[in-house]
């Protein structure tokens, strides 16, 4: 791994810090010699990510945190700040979806409603759709507001957020998901905007389809092999495969160091093997 020498020593909080992709992130950060903090929902899982990142030359921190929940993240900040000072980076990787949010078909067709066994845009409630954006949407303004007062002010110091290719274009049957993620790409230009005198650039990263553990059974099949959505993402995708979590690195490690990003704020970086600017032909 390459070394960013202007990271060393820094501390950064990842948010969803267990997940596929974050606990990715964090490996990366930890090789840099930084003081990283994993927050998520359950121990057991953040456990192991902060004992490897030890592991790897860094200084790990497991924090149980629910990013909707205010109190919850005053709370970790009080866990960071004690064990690691002021946080100087802070990567807003919590998301998700819930399937009771998508529609079954890619298109609406008659009879759709009637259908008992399909979930078509009519079914999905309030409440549904309030879950997605309040953990993508929320889950990134909430760690936003409580962790940017350490970093206002100081230089180096940034945001990232982790959007999606439905910030783009919508993506079929997930509307609130693309809705959400949509809503996170602008929500980092205008904290880019709103702070760009205080010293604290805001980027994004967008990645494209790597297989996760929320989207694996909608990608593969028992037996490993690819389920027809899938083939339809490579299929549009022209290098022609799904990402590797390792592949996305780079790119944080990039928008980290402000010493080599320093003039990048209020974009958001594709990840994505070409799938956002193919478009079909």
């Amino acid at each position: 791994m390459q070394k960013f020498d202007n990271l060393k020593g820094k501390t950064i909080v990842i948010t969803g810090g267990s997940g596929v992709l974050c606990s990715a992130f964090a490996y990366a950060y930890a090789e840099q010699g930084m003081n990283v903090a994993v927050l998520g929902r359950t121990m057991a899982k953040l456990e192991p990510v902060a004992a490897k990142i030890t592991e790897l030359g860094g200084k790990g921190l497991a924090v149980v945190c629910d990013v909707t929940d205010k109190e919850s993240i005053i709370a970790a900040k009080k866990a960071v700040n004690e064990a690691f000072g002021k946080v100087d980076i802070l990567v807003n990787g919590a998301g998700g979806n819930n399937p009771r949010a998508n529609t079954t078909k890619e298109y609406y067709e008659d009879g759709d409603i009637e259908n008992p066994d399909i979930a078509s845009f009519f079914d999905i409630t309030k409440e549904n759709y309030n879950f997605v954006f309040d953990l993508n949407l929320i889950g990134t303004i909430l760690p936003t507001q409580v962790f940017l007062p350490d970093m206002v002010g100081r230089e180096g110091t940034t945001v990232i957020n982790v959007a999606s290719m439905s910030s783009y274009h919508a993506i079929t049957k997930v509307s609130a998901y693309s809705a959400a993620k949509a809503a996170v790409m602008n929500l980092t230009e205008w904290l880019a905007v709103h702070f760009a005198k205080s010293g604290v650039r805001v980027n994004a990263i967008a990645p494209g389809w790597f297989i996760t553990e929320q989207n694996r059974t909608l990608l593969t099949n028992e037996d490993g092999s690819y389920t027809d959505r899938a083939k339809k993402v490579i299929a549009h995708t022209p290098v022609e495969r799904f990402g590797m979590p390792e592949e996305l690195t780079g790119t944080m490690l990039f928008l980290a160091d402000s010493s080599l990003s320093g003039f990048i704020t209020g974009t958001t970086i594709p990840v994505d093997g070409g799938f956002q600017a193919y478009m079909g032909v």
